[in-house]
């Protein structure tokens, strides 16, 4: 944690030995949590990659929590990487789910078909998975030849940028819905409850991918010669507090946000019961009929 290199490390530093334990901890009780109120509710369409992104993080510090000991073994270390990098494009894919949800649940006011906030960001979302996964396994892996670890990092980093501007088009999207609702007089307490937890929780992904991005800019920047001194890399990527705090703080509020407030508790089981224009009724339908030009989202 003092940002010096500790000789052999592929972490640079030794990892924190009793923080991985705790997290791994948290993460599965969250995801014990998460797996309940989704059978609880039934709930299972449109939360249940939450459940499975806890998971994810768990397994991901357990990982952790072996590299600590041995911080020389190449293969605990991309383990861990590509569990921590898996987790959270899980996340948003389950937000992306809840939207649609939400504007299934108001139909009228929302600014495109409710199925295609899926089928947009599910498949940019299935991309970015895609980069993080191969990329985290380039770039992790010092045995490979210094260019393909270099693809690996500037796949992350590709994956990060999309991330952050499918996060700005998704909120950006769910605001448009918000004011409609507002200036219509139509947000009853719970969709305003579960749009704030949307908010909240893009917040959190966005911060954490932030961190991610600005860490990989600077393991980029790195050119090791004959003469390098590892004290020369960014603070980033030398104290480890940097990832407790913005990954690990970040990711663990995100999951205990969605426990807390979980999204079933403001929706109804059914994307075919919808919200009456009185703003109080529940009305059950054959569900939502997109009659507007098809390729015309707003």
């Amino acid at each position: 944690m003092g940002g010096e290199y500790v000789p052999g490390s592929i972490w640079f530093y030794a990892p924190n030995k009793g923080a991985p334990v705790a997290w791994a901890i948290f993460f599965s009780i969250s995801c014990a949590v998460h797996t309940w109120q989704c059978w609880h509710y039934k709930s299972w369409k449109f939360t249940g990659l939450l459940p499975w992104s806890a998971l994810l993080f768990a397994a991901g510090y357990i990982m952790r929590e072996i590299g600590a000991y041995y911080y020389t073994n190449i293969n605990v270390f991309i383990s861990s990487i590509c569990l921590v990098y898996a987790a959270p494009p899980f996340y948003e894919l389950a937000n992306y789910i809840i939207l649609g949800r939400i504007l299934y649940y108001v139909p009228y006011h929302s600014p495109l078909h409710p199925g295609r906030v899926l089928t947009t960001f599910g498949a940019i979302s299935g991309i970015v998975e895609s980069l993080n996964g191969n990329g985290a396994s380039y770039s992790s892996n010092a045995k490979l030849p210094q260019s393909k670890q270099d693809i690996g990092r500037d796949l992350i980093k590709a994956a990060l940028f999309i991330q952050l501007g499918v996060i700005a088009c998704f909120v950006a999207l769910a605001a448009h819905f918000h004011r409609r609702c507002y200036k219509a007089g139509l947000l009853p307490k719970n969709l305003k409850a579960i749009l704030l937890t949307l908010y909240a929780s893009s917040a959190l992904i966005t911060v954490r991918t932030i961190y991610r991005t600005v860490e990989y800019l600077s393991l980029s920047a790195i050119h090791v010669e004959p003469r390098f001194n590892p004290m020369s890399i960014s603070p980033i990527v030398r104290y480890e507090w940097f990832f407790w705090v913005f990954e690990g703080v970040m990711m663990l509020a995100n999951s205990v946000l969605l426990n807390v407030r979980h999204p079933a508790r403001f929706l109804p089981r059914s994307n075919k019961v919808y919200l009456a224009e009185d703003g109080v009724t529940e009305v059950e339908g054959p569900g939502y009929e997109d009659k507007r030009i098809r390729g015309i989202f707003w």
